[in-house]
């Protein structure tokens, strides 16, 4: 019989999603069909995250945090195949499409700022490009510390300031709005890693670039993958022709050999609890 003690009950007073998390739950539900298929910067970074687990570490059981399609939470079921799994994501119609090809033990609907899982649980958790979404990383932190079991590792990968530098820039000489999403800056992370609790075992920023042939072939990538816009102060409506030709006339003077650039500025870090 499966252990369910892991899971903890709601706080009733606290269990309500705010609204810009409704809007990063639906739009990232709607992109589940379309995720995989141009999720090259995604199976890049959390490839690169796996890598940087401790060569020791041997979980009784694991948490995938923000585990999307479960990509990465069958390859932690690979990776730790005598531990249990558990894959946790905000948007339920990526775990709709998740359950179905197997990894984790259970697929649970949930907020990274607020888990439904019990003090100690979990020996590690891991997290690939999800916590860019959480506004308050604090709590996401502390949730972390207080999920974790002794000894337990915390893996994230998320972006930062200068992510998308290229597209918020071109937008910036069409109208000056806000067309890109914002990220946290890197010293916000050191800051808030420092203060968590938990000990920092490594941190850093590593920048990854993707070329594309056009500015079509990105905006439609970011939308497959249920990442564009979802900023307060975007435009609204439908964005006319002559906006879109000053956009990619503004973005081609950042072609370069191999295509029009995108940058994200990645950040790894690996926490542990004393």
């Amino acid at each position: 019989m499966t252990d369910l003690s892991f899971f903890k009950q709601p706080d009733v007073e606290s269990s309500g999603v705010l609204p810009d998390k409704r809007q990063v739950a639906a739009s990232f539900s709607r992109a589940a069909a379309s995720y995989d298929s141009v999720a090259e910067l995604q199976r890049a970074v959390g490839s690169e995250l796996l890598v940087r687990l401790p060569e020791s570490l041997n979980p009784s059981r694991w948490l995938d945090l923000g585990s999307g399609t479960g990509y990465f939470s069958r390859t932690l079921a690979e990776t730790f195949a005598a531990s249990e799994g558990v894959a946790l994501d905000i948007a339920e119609g990526m775990l709709r499409h998740a359950r179905p090809l197997g990894g984790a033990e259970h697929f649970v609907v949930g907020d990274a700022e607020r888990m439904p899982l019990a003090d100690h649980s979990c020996g590690l958790i891991f997290s690939s490009l999800a916590v860019q979404w959480c506004a308050d990383f604090a709590a996401v932190l502390s949730e972390a510390r207080r999920v974790l079991q002794p000894g337990g590792v915390l893996a994230f990968a998320s972006l930062c300031v200068g992510t998308l530098y290229e597209l918020r820039d071109s937008w910036q000489a069409v109208d000056g709005m806000v067309h890109v999403n914002r990220f946290r800056d890197v010293d916000d992370y050191n800051r808030l890693c420092a203060a968590s609790g938990l000990r920092v075992r490594s941190l850093e920023v590593q920048p990854h670039v993707l070329h594309y042939p056009d500015v079509r072939s990105l905006t439609h990538e970011l939308k497959a993958l249920g990442a564009h816009n979802i900023n307060p102060g975007r435009p609204g409506g439908l964005t006319g022709r002559a906006r879109i030709t000053g956009l990619i006339d503004a973005y081609e003077r950042f072609r370069d050999s191999e295509g029009l650039p995108a940058t994200y500025q990645v950040v790894y870090a690996v926490l542990e609890k004393s």
